[in-house]
């Protein structure tokens, strides 16, 4: 019997998780999520297939709980967001930091086989030489960078103390359908949809030349459930988790522009604080290890993901 657990599995890329597992015909997905940045709406499709907690992972008792019989854990819960961590580290710091090693005291308590982990590319930080591998320094300009960092950390030691086999994928710029535009704090992308299907000019913050790996949502749960399958060899390490290409907000703004056949001048601002100039994966080792094989281009992942949200308003 397959049987998974996705935490924060109400959220963008959770809820994409569990439809994803209901595809592969998994027996059973348990979801977990406190809907403090999850919506009811994003499973509310599969929401009679799934077995659904609403609990915060910092509560040990109830997420042990929900892992009973469970084989295999997605942990996807997190505050992911930099600059509300600098803002407002505290509460980032309990859920990332703290959540997560409940996360993995639960885990093994309960007898899970294998935590899942989504990591960050925020780790890396600034570096000159692209794309960044695996084996590069970290240097973490974050709160929100150093907490996902440390839950590497934390993996890797459960893997090494514990037994229990842990594989952290590290996200680059995840993008697509049910990411949410409405906080000061969401991905670019999903604000550059909202902007372009109300013909309104987004606020760049910068010179919009800073770039980034921009991976479509599916591509992202296509490598966790490789991950999932992977051989035991490929616990308690790292795997970059982008395409390997490398995109400009101002190139994204413009593909946007085309796709549409609007002409619509961005707006400048500021840059904003703990951000890194360039990001590019390296995606070697998941591609030789894990199977990674992305399938979407960028422009396929835009329009795919501006068709939703233009049918969803």
């Amino acid at each position: 019997m397959s049987s998974f657990l996705v935490t924060g599995g109400a959220g963008f890329i959770g809820s994409a998780l569990v439809r994803g597992l209901l595809r592969e015909g998994a027996d059973r997905v348990v979801v977990v999520d406190n809907l403090f940045t999850g919506h009811l709406k994003n499973i509310e499709e599969v929401r009679g297939r799934i077995d659904f907690h609403q609990v915060d992972i910092r509560d040990y008792d109830a997420m042990r709980n929900a892992m009973e019989g469970v084989e295999m854990v997605f942990h996807e819960a997190a505050i992911p967001s930099v600059p509300r961590s600098i803002h407002d580290p505290v509460p980032s710091h309990d859920v990332n930091v703290n959540g997560t090693f409940n996360v993995l005291r639960a885990a093994k308590d309960a007898g899970v086989r294998r935590v899942i982990y989504a990591a960050s590319s925020s780790a890396y930080g600034d570096t000159l030489v692209l794309p960044k591998v695996e084996t590069m320094a970290t240097m973490p300009k974050s709160p929100y960078a150093a907490q996902k960092l440390m839950g590497e950390y934390y993996l890797s030691v459960w893997a090494s103390c514990f037994g229990l086999e842990t594989i952290s994928i590290r996200y680059f710029n995840v993008f697509g359908p049910r990411q949410d535009p409405s906080s000061a704090y969401s991905g670019v992308l999903s604000l550059f949809m909202k902007h372009i299907l109300a013909r309104t000019s987004p606020t760049i913050f910068g010179d919009g030349e800073q770039s980034r790996d921009f991976t479509f949502v599916e591509d992202v749960v296509a490598l966790n459930l490789r991950a999932a399958k992977a051989p035991a060899s490929a616990s308690g390490r790292v795997y970059n988790g982008g395409n390997g290409g490398r995109i400009t907000l101002n190139q994204a703004w413009e593909l946007l522009q085309k796709i549409e056949g609007v002409s619509i001048a961005a707006q400048y601002g500021p840059p904003r604080e703990g951000d890194v100039r360039d990001s590019q994966a390296d995606t070697t080792l998941a591609v030789k290890v894990l199977g990674h094989a992305p399938a979407f281009t960028f422009e396929e992942g835009m329009r795919a993901t501006l068709d939703w949200y233009r049918k969803s308003q």
